[in-house]
């Protein structure tokens, strides 16, 4: 059955980091409606003073961070020793898990992607120690179809799998569409389901989805994109809903606002940090 849209959310440009300007998509207001994908954030500028300033070392505990760069580079540095750059075409995978420090710096001249934020499991929060992985070119597989490509960034397609993360399965294709193309995906029908115009409109389950918009699709195993006359390049992203409570502060995702105090207090004494021995 094709999954129609229930769900859009227009991006509103905002800044984080030192000053980076970027598109907002998801936040505070749609965490349960799109569970499991807390936060979703667009970059798209060719002025390098939106974004040279990056994002400074901070903590995250309790999510995991997937970033994608169409065009541009993104460096990224943690308390691991990491020190990696990805670029255009490639992604970065940070699971936060019990507690991670890290920093980003975007350069290129064109920096177009976006980040996405994808909870943790109740079970998992504490007990995944914080690792890190850039998913490059060479071992991101592509499908062309009639008037356009596919390339699995992680997860599976078609029976082919990428690269995946540990703990929370998450289906992620980017997607190129020329003039007046169609593609007629398969999705997991007990998956959320999710589609982000980066580059262009499109038609999906039905419903007309302007650039930057974050659309929920329902009910069923088939999605269809169309594009218009100018093409596009399309985000979906797949993965089960947690249906578990959310206490959200800044860059910390836990269950109860007890834990978020918790990891507060750690943040001040010192011990934010924990000694995992899971990976």
């Amino acid at each position: 059955m094709e999954r129609k849209v229930i769900q859009k959310v227009k991006g509103f440009r905002a800044t984080d980091g030192a000053g980076v300007s970027l598109v907002r998509v998801l936040g505070h207001e749609t965490v349960y409606d799109f569970d499991p994908f807390l936060m979703l954030d667009s970059f798209d500028s060719t002025d390098l003073r939106e974004y040279r300033a990056g994002f400074p070392t901070h903590p995250h505990r309790g999510i995991e961070t997937v970033s994608f760069l169409a065009k541009g580079r993104m460096t990224h540095g943690d308390h691991l020793g990491t020190k990696e750059t990805i670029n255009a075409g490639e992604a970065q995978w940070l699971t936060a898990g019990s507690g991670a420090f890290h920093s980003e710096q975007p350069g290129g001249n064109h920096l177009l992607g976006l980040q996405l934020w994808l909870n943790l499991p109740k079970k998992d929060k504490m007990l995944a120690a914080p690792a890190y992985h850039s998913i490059t070119n060479d071992e991101i597989q592509e499908f062309p179809f009639e008037g356009g490509k596919l390339r699995l960034l992680t997860g599976e397609y078609q029976g082919h799998k990428g690269w995946q993360g540990k703990y929370l399965p998450l289906d992620y294709y980017d997607i190129h569409m020329d003039a007046n193309a169609k593609l007629t995906l398969d999705v997991k029908p007990e998956n959320t389901v999710m589609v982000f115009t980066l580059v262009g409109d499109v038609v999906a389950g039905g419903s007309h989805i302007e650039p930057k918009t974050a659309a929920r699709l329902v009910d069923g195993d088939k999605v269809t994109i169309e594009s218009g006359k100018n093409g596009a390049e399309v985000m979906l992203m797949s993965a089960p809903a947690l249906h578990e409570p959310i206490a959200w502060y800044g860059p910390i995702v836990m269950n109860t606002q007890s834990e978020i105090r918790t990891a507060i207090h750690e943040l001040n004494d010192v011990t934010f940090v924990k000694q995992n021995t899971e990976y």
